[in-house]
Protein backbone atom coordinates (compact mmCIF):
# COMPACT_ATOMS: atom_id res chain seq x y z
CA UNK A 1 0.00 0.00 0.00
CA UNK A 2 1.23 3.49 -0.85
CA UNK A 3 -0.10 7.00 -0.28
CA UNK A 4 -0.09 10.28 -2.19
CA UNK A 5 0.87 13.59 -0.56
CA UNK A 6 -0.75 16.62 -2.15
CA UNK A 7 0.83 20.10 -2.05
CA UNK A 8 -1.13 23.18 -3.10
CA UNK A 9 0.25 26.68 -3.73
CA UNK A 10 -1.81 29.22 -1.79
CA UNK A 11 -1.47 31.83 -4.55
CA UNK A 12 -2.08 30.15 -7.92
CA UNK A 13 -3.55 26.85 -6.62
CA UNK A 14 -0.95 24.80 -8.48
CA UNK A 15 -0.94 21.16 -7.36
CA UNK A 16 2.04 18.88 -6.70
CA UNK A 17 1.55 15.15 -6.06
CA UNK A 18 4.18 13.06 -4.30
CA UNK A 19 3.96 9.29 -3.79
CA UNK A 20 4.71 8.31 -0.17
CA UNK A 21 5.60 4.79 0.95
CA UNK A 22 3.88 4.99 4.36
CA UNK A 23 2.53 7.42 6.96
CA UNK A 24 5.66 7.61 9.10
CA UNK A 25 7.41 10.88 9.93
CA UNK A 26 10.48 9.76 7.97
CA UNK A 27 8.38 9.24 4.85
CA UNK A 28 6.79 12.66 5.34
CA UNK A 29 10.21 14.31 5.62
CA UNK A 30 11.44 12.52 2.51
CA UNK A 31 8.35 13.70 0.63
CA UNK A 32 9.05 17.29 1.69
CA UNK A 33 12.68 16.93 0.60
CA UNK A 34 11.61 15.67 -2.85
CA UNK A 35 9.12 18.50 -3.14
CA UNK A 36 11.74 21.15 -2.31
CA UNK A 37 14.23 19.55 -4.71
CA UNK A 38 11.69 19.74 -7.56
CA UNK A 39 9.86 23.00 -6.84
CA UNK A 40 12.30 25.10 -4.84
CA UNK A 41 12.57 26.45 -1.32
CA UNK A 42 9.47 26.70 0.85
CA UNK A 43 9.16 28.94 3.91
CA UNK A 44 5.85 27.71 5.31
CA UNK A 45 3.88 24.48 5.09
CA UNK A 46 0.27 24.66 6.24
CA UNK A 47 -1.26 21.30 7.11
CA UNK A 48 -3.61 19.51 9.48
CA UNK A 49 -2.65 17.78 12.71
CA UNK A 50 -1.92 14.37 11.22
CA UNK A 51 0.52 12.35 13.32
CA UNK A 52 3.03 12.11 10.49
CA UNK A 53 3.05 15.87 9.98
CA UNK A 54 3.48 16.63 13.68
CA UNK A 55 6.30 14.10 13.93
CA UNK A 56 7.99 15.50 10.85
CA UNK A 57 7.81 19.01 12.32
CA UNK A 58 9.44 17.79 15.53
CA UNK A 59 12.27 16.06 13.68
CA UNK A 60 12.87 19.02 11.35
CA UNK A 61 13.09 21.34 14.35
CA UNK A 62 15.66 19.03 15.92
CA UNK A 63 17.66 18.93 12.67
CA UNK A 64 17.57 22.72 12.52
CA UNK A 65 18.91 23.02 16.08
CA UNK A 66 21.73 20.62 15.25
CA UNK A 67 22.45 22.59 12.08
CA UNK A 68 22.64 25.82 14.06
CA UNK A 69 24.94 24.24 16.63
CA UNK A 70 27.38 23.07 13.93
CA UNK A 71 27.37 26.19 11.75
CA UNK A 72 26.52 29.02 14.14
CA UNK A 73 29.89 30.66 13.42
CA UNK A 74 29.41 30.66 9.64
CA UNK A 75 27.37 33.46 8.09
CA UNK A 76 26.07 31.29 5.28
CA UNK A 77 24.96 28.69 7.80
CA UNK A 78 22.95 31.26 9.72
CA UNK A 79 21.41 32.51 6.49
CA UNK A 80 20.26 29.01 5.52
CA UNK A 81 18.94 28.32 9.00
CA UNK A 82 16.96 31.56 9.02
CA UNK A 83 15.17 30.36 5.89
CA UNK A 84 14.09 27.01 7.30
CA UNK A 85 10.65 25.50 6.74
CA UNK A 86 8.00 26.36 9.31
CA UNK A 87 4.93 24.16 9.83
CA UNK A 88 1.59 25.86 10.45
CA UNK A 89 -1.03 23.51 11.90
CA UNK A 90 -4.76 24.03 11.86
CA UNK A 91 -6.82 23.19 14.98
CA UNK A 92 -7.40 19.51 15.62
CA UNK A 93 -10.56 17.97 14.07
CA UNK A 94 -11.24 21.13 12.07
CA UNK A 95 -10.86 20.19 8.38
CA UNK A 96 -12.84 23.26 7.33
CA UNK A 97 -9.80 25.35 8.33
CA UNK A 98 -7.92 23.66 5.50
CA UNK A 99 -10.47 24.10 2.75
CA UNK A 100 -7.81 25.10 0.22
CA UNK A 101 -6.06 21.73 0.32
CA UNK A 102 -9.21 19.73 1.04
CA UNK A 103 -10.52 20.98 -2.31
CA UNK A 104 -7.32 19.78 -3.97
CA UNK A 105 -7.61 16.39 -2.28
CA UNK A 106 -11.19 16.11 -3.52
CA UNK A 107 -10.18 17.00 -7.09
CA UNK A 108 -7.60 14.23 -7.07
CA UNK A 109 -9.22 11.59 -4.90
CA UNK A 110 -12.84 11.70 -6.10
CA UNK A 111 -12.23 10.50 -9.65
CA UNK A 112 -8.95 8.68 -8.96
CA UNK A 113 -10.64 6.20 -6.63
CA UNK A 114 -13.57 5.67 -9.00
CA UNK A 115 -11.48 5.22 -12.12
CA UNK A 116 -8.42 3.39 -10.73
CA UNK A 117 -9.43 2.21 -7.29
CA UNK A 118 -9.80 -1.46 -8.29
CA UNK A 119 -6.81 -1.67 -10.62
CA UNK A 120 -3.43 -3.12 -9.75
CA UNK A 121 -0.47 -1.08 -11.00
CA UNK A 122 3.22 -1.67 -10.58
CA UNK A 123 5.12 1.09 -8.78
CA UNK A 124 6.50 2.36 -12.09
CA UNK A 125 3.02 2.52 -13.61
CA UNK A 126 1.56 4.15 -10.50
CA UNK A 127 4.24 6.86 -10.50
CA UNK A 128 3.50 7.53 -14.17
CA UNK A 129 -0.25 7.74 -13.59
CA UNK A 130 0.15 10.12 -10.62
CA UNK A 131 2.45 12.38 -12.66
CA UNK A 132 -0.08 12.49 -15.51
CA UNK A 133 -2.94 13.24 -13.12
CA UNK A 134 -0.88 16.09 -11.65
CA UNK A 135 -0.47 17.53 -15.16
CA UNK A 136 -4.22 17.22 -15.71
CA UNK A 137 -5.02 19.16 -12.54
CA UNK A 138 -2.49 21.88 -13.39
CA UNK A 139 -3.76 22.33 -16.95
CA UNK A 140 -7.03 24.01 -15.99
CA UNK A 141 -7.51 27.49 -17.51
CA UNK A 142 -7.53 30.41 -15.08
CA UNK A 143 -7.57 33.67 -17.04
CA UNK A 144 -6.99 34.84 -20.65
CA UNK A 145 -3.43 35.91 -21.38
CA UNK A 146 -4.59 38.80 -23.58
CA UNK A 147 -7.78 40.58 -24.64
CA UNK A 148 -7.14 40.04 -28.35
CA UNK A 149 -10.21 38.49 -30.03
CA UNK A 150 -7.95 36.19 -32.03
CA UNK A 151 -5.93 34.98 -29.03
CA UNK A 152 -7.28 31.84 -27.35
CA UNK A 153 -4.29 31.25 -25.07
CA UNK A 154 -4.91 31.10 -21.32
CA UNK A 155 -2.89 31.22 -18.12
CA UNK A 156 -2.81 27.94 -16.20
CA UNK A 157 -1.14 26.76 -12.98
CA UNK A 158 1.33 24.96 -15.23
CA UNK A 159 2.69 28.32 -16.41
CA UNK A 160 3.86 29.04 -12.85
CA UNK A 161 5.59 25.66 -12.63
CA UNK A 162 7.44 25.37 -15.96
CA UNK A 163 6.75 28.72 -17.65
CA UNK A 164 4.49 27.29 -20.38
CA UNK A 165 1.36 25.14 -20.74
CA UNK A 166 1.67 21.52 -19.70
CA UNK A 167 1.40 19.01 -22.54
CA UNK A 168 0.88 15.28 -22.88
CA UNK A 169 2.26 12.80 -25.37
CA UNK A 170 -0.34 12.20 -28.14
CA UNK A 171 -2.00 8.81 -27.68
CA UNK A 172 -4.88 7.02 -29.44
CA UNK A 173 -8.32 7.18 -27.84
CA UNK A 174 -8.78 3.95 -25.87
CA UNK A 175 -12.02 4.74 -24.04
CA UNK A 176 -14.10 2.70 -26.48
CA UNK A 177 -11.74 -0.28 -26.50
CA UNK A 178 -12.78 -3.43 -24.67
CA UNK A 179 -10.74 -3.85 -21.44
CA UNK A 180 -9.90 -7.48 -22.29
CA UNK A 181 -8.44 -6.54 -25.67
CA UNK A 182 -5.83 -4.02 -24.57
CA UNK A 183 -2.40 -4.42 -23.02
CA UNK A 184 -1.45 -3.45 -19.47
CA UNK A 185 0.25 -0.29 -20.73
CA UNK A 186 -2.83 0.64 -22.77
CA UNK A 187 -5.02 0.01 -19.73
CA UNK A 188 -2.95 2.57 -17.81
CA UNK A 189 -3.35 5.09 -20.65
CA UNK A 190 -7.08 4.35 -20.80
CA UNK A 191 -7.41 5.05 -17.07
CA UNK A 192 -5.77 8.47 -17.43
CA UNK A 193 -8.03 9.32 -20.37
CA UNK A 194 -11.11 8.23 -18.41
CA UNK A 195 -10.08 10.35 -15.42
CA UNK A 196 -9.47 13.35 -17.70
CA UNK A 197 -12.89 12.96 -19.31
CA UNK A 198 -14.71 12.79 -15.96
CA UNK A 199 -12.70 15.51 -14.20
CA UNK A 200 -12.72 18.05 -17.04
CA UNK A 201 -16.49 17.63 -17.44
CA UNK A 202 -17.04 18.24 -13.73
CA UNK A 203 -14.66 21.22 -13.73
CA UNK A 204 -16.60 22.97 -16.49
CA UNK A 205 -19.87 22.26 -14.67
CA UNK A 206 -18.49 23.72 -11.42
CA UNK A 207 -17.72 27.00 -13.16
CA UNK A 208 -21.45 27.62 -13.48
CA UNK A 209 -22.77 29.51 -10.48
CA UNK A 210 -25.66 27.78 -8.71
CA UNK A 211 -26.35 30.32 -5.99
CA UNK A 212 -29.78 31.45 -4.86
CA UNK A 213 -31.52 33.89 -7.19
CA UNK A 214 -31.31 36.73 -4.70
CA UNK A 215 -29.95 39.05 -7.37
CA UNK A 216 -29.86 38.92 -11.17
CA UNK A 217 -26.96 37.02 -12.70
CA UNK A 218 -24.47 38.96 -14.82
CA UNK A 219 -24.78 38.30 -18.53
CA UNK A 220 -21.80 37.08 -20.50
CA UNK A 221 -20.13 39.77 -22.59
CA UNK A 222 -18.69 40.03 -26.05
CA UNK A 223 -14.95 39.36 -26.05
CA UNK A 224 -14.92 36.99 -23.05
CA UNK A 225 -12.89 33.80 -23.30
CA UNK A 226 -14.98 30.77 -22.37
CA UNK A 227 -14.79 26.99 -22.06
CA UNK A 228 -17.13 24.94 -24.20
CA UNK A 229 -18.96 21.90 -22.88
CA UNK A 230 -17.59 19.40 -25.35
CA UNK A 231 -16.42 15.81 -24.95
CA UNK A 232 -13.83 13.74 -26.82
CA UNK A 233 -10.95 16.17 -26.30
CA UNK A 234 -7.53 14.59 -25.56
CA UNK A 235 -5.99 15.08 -22.11
CA UNK A 236 -4.78 18.61 -21.28
CA UNK A 237 -6.55 20.05 -24.35
CA UNK A 238 -9.38 22.41 -23.42
CA UNK A 239 -12.07 23.52 -25.91
CA UNK A 240 -11.68 27.30 -25.71
CA UNK A 241 -13.55 29.99 -27.60
CA UNK A 242 -14.02 33.75 -27.68
CA UNK A 243 -17.52 35.28 -27.63
CA UNK A 244 -17.88 37.40 -30.76
CA UNK A 245 -21.63 38.08 -30.57
CA UNK A 246 -24.36 37.97 -27.93
CA UNK A 247 -28.00 37.29 -28.84
CA UNK A 248 -30.40 38.64 -26.19
CA UNK A 249 -33.97 37.41 -25.78
CA UNK A 250 -37.16 39.43 -25.66
CA UNK A 251 -36.45 40.37 -22.03
CA UNK A 252 -32.97 41.65 -22.86
CA UNK A 253 -31.12 38.77 -21.15
CA UNK A 254 -28.40 36.98 -23.10
CA UNK A 255 -29.16 33.30 -23.54
CA UNK A 256 -27.40 32.54 -26.84
CA UNK A 257 -23.92 33.55 -28.00
CA UNK A 258 -21.72 33.07 -31.03
CA UNK A 259 -18.33 31.65 -30.05
CA UNK A 260 -15.23 31.69 -32.24
CA UNK A 261 -12.86 28.77 -31.77
CA UNK A 262 -9.59 27.92 -33.49
CA UNK A 263 -11.45 26.01 -36.22
CA UNK A 264 -14.86 27.67 -36.77
CA UNK A 265 -17.67 29.72 -35.23
CA UNK A 266 -20.39 28.09 -33.14
CA UNK A 267 -23.74 29.25 -31.84
CA UNK A 268 -24.18 28.04 -28.28
CA UNK A 269 -26.60 28.50 -25.40
CA UNK A 270 -25.03 30.11 -22.35
CA UNK A 271 -25.67 26.87 -20.46
CA UNK A 272 -23.20 25.13 -22.78
CA UNK A 273 -20.30 27.48 -22.07
CA UNK A 274 -18.45 28.49 -18.91
CA UNK A 275 -16.58 31.71 -18.22
CA UNK A 276 -13.05 31.19 -16.88
CA UNK A 277 -12.81 31.14 -13.06
CA UNK A 278 -10.79 34.39 -12.95
CA UNK A 279 -12.33 37.15 -15.05
CA UNK A 280 -10.04 39.97 -16.17
CA UNK A 281 -12.57 42.51 -14.89
CA UNK A 282 -12.85 41.00 -11.42
CA UNK A 283 -11.62 43.11 -8.55
CA UNK A 284 -8.86 41.55 -6.48
CA UNK A 285 -8.82 42.19 -2.75
CA UNK A 286 -5.26 42.91 -1.69
CA UNK A 287 -6.02 41.64 1.80
CA UNK A 288 -6.44 38.08 0.45
CA UNK A 289 -3.05 37.93 -1.23
CA UNK A 290 -0.56 35.42 0.12
CA UNK A 291 3.19 35.07 -0.06
CA UNK A 292 4.40 32.91 -2.92
CA UNK A 293 6.55 31.02 -0.43
CA UNK A 294 3.55 29.49 1.32
CA UNK A 295 2.39 25.99 0.45
CA UNK A 296 -0.21 23.72 1.97
CA UNK A 297 0.02 19.97 2.19
CA UNK A 298 -2.80 17.46 2.53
Amino acid sequence: MVYVALYVCMVVKAVHLEVVADLSSAACINAVKRFVAKRGRVLELHCDNATAFVGADRELRQLRKEYLRQFQSAEWGLYCADNGITFRFIPARSPHFGGIWEAGVKSFKYHFRRVMGQKAFTMDQFLTVVAQVEAVLNSRPLVPISDSPNDLSVLTPGHFLIGEPLVSIPEPDLLHQSPNRITRLQDMQRSVQDLWRCWSRDYVSQLHQRSKWRRPAVDVRKGQLVLLKQDNYPPLQWPLGRIIETIPGSDGRVRVVVVRTASKDFKRAVTEIAVLPIDSDDEVDASTSTSTSEVVVG
